[in-house]
């Protein structure tokens, strides 16, 4: 009689599946059958009324039923499937005959591969790469600095002030040193970069503006001369500029530094023969620079008579413009697609 009843459900699952058309009608069969209340899925509870004896073959037809259910699901949904992809396929057909759509790529942003650029030089000879807050205290960006309150240098650093006179949009990234040498307590090395944007009251032309990107740098140690600063930005221009530029420093006056110097090097475009990049004059200054003053490393925490150190600042913008040959600063800050396209240039930025 059990037998029978498989049977029954193997005769009507053979009428149904005949009427399957569509992958839904094959998931609804799949719940009929094999669904908490399915046909086959019963069969299972009636194996408690069959005899012992019969039990076995009773259990052997039922599975024998499910892996037959099973393998007409798996055959049938397949086969839905292809014919739906193919459907697809059919409708997304591409004519390949048609030209292609040309998709920009864009490029990096020029400062920002400048500036790396630069780290990369750095990182090789074991300076660390830190950075800083943007808004800072009075202290750190003057008073530490060799630049108290009153002092005319004051006017050339002009910055944009929050809360009286003493927080402050910086003017330089010199801050960032300041708080790597307090860091430091007196007693531990220093080589560090510290780039980032920088603040001054200025109005916006072809070579100023309000907000500019600085590249400064710090080393802090026993025994360091100019002659060691003049190495370390020789390799850094002989890698921007090319093997063939030489470096050349004149005298000049920072607060924070003594001896200062303009770090000039020789025009790449003309060769020192003279030309409009270099004013006819063979050279080109690109930053300022010196031995820290002893001051600035007496505030910080390092005693002058055993530690010295140099330290120099690059404008991200100046370089850029002497490297790409851009004639206008504000070029970096426009969103005009058409003036970004200067930068496609062969060391890969398109």
């Amino acid at each position: 009689m059990k037998n029978e009843k498989i049977e029954q459900v193997a005769n009507q699952l053979k009428k149904d599946q005949k009427k399957i058309d569509h992958l839904r009608d094959l998931e609804n069969l799949k719940v009929k059958y094999l669904g908490k209340k399915g046909l086959i899925t019963e069969l299972n509870s009636e194996i408690k009324n069959v005899s012992n004896e019969n039990k076995k073959e009773f259990g052997m037809a039922v599975n024998e039923l499910r892996n037959s259910f099973h393998q007409f699901y798996e055959e049938k949904k397949n086969f839905f499937e292809e014919a739906i992809l193919s459907e697809k396929l059919a409708q997304d057909a591409i004519d390949i005959s048609l030209p292609a759509v040309c998709v920009s790529a864009g490029a990096p942003n020029i400062l920002e591969k400048l500036i790396e650029e630069v780290e990369e030089v750095f990182l090789s000879m074991g300076y660390d790469v830190v950075d800083g807050p943007e808004i800072e205290q009075d202290k750190y960006n003057f008073e530490m600095l060799n630049i108290p309150k009153g002092h005319p240098a004051r006017d050339a650093q002009d910055t944009f002030y929050i809360e009286g006179e003493e927080i402050l949009l910086r003017s330089q990234t010199s801050p960032v040193q300041v708080r790597t040498m307090l860091e430091g307590k007196g007693e531990v090395p220093i080589r560090m970069i510290c780039p980032g944007k920088t603040y001054r009251r200025d109005d916006d032309d072809a070579t100023h503006s309000h907000q500019f990107m600085q590249i400064e740098g710090l080393l802090v140690d026993k025994n360091i001369s100019l002659s060691d600063l003049k190495g370390t930005i020789d390799v850094v221009v002989k890698r921007l500029f090319g093997n063939d530029v030489e470096t050349r420093f004149r005298p000049s006056y920072y607060q924070f530094t003594e001896p200062s110097v303009e770090v000039d090097i020789s025009c790449f475009n003309c060769k020192g023969k003279g030309c409009s990049i270099c004013k006819k004059t063979g050279w080109i200054t690109i930053a300022g620079a010196g031995i820290v003053h002893p001051n600035v490393l007496r505030m910080s925490g390092y005693d002058p008579e055993k530690w010295s150190g140099f330290a120099f600042g690059f404008g991200a913008e100046r370089m850029a413009m002497l490297k790409y040959d851009i004639s206008d600063l504000r070029v970096f800050y426009h969103t005009d697609l058409r003036e970004a396209k200067i930068f496609d240039r062969e060391e890969g930025l398109s």
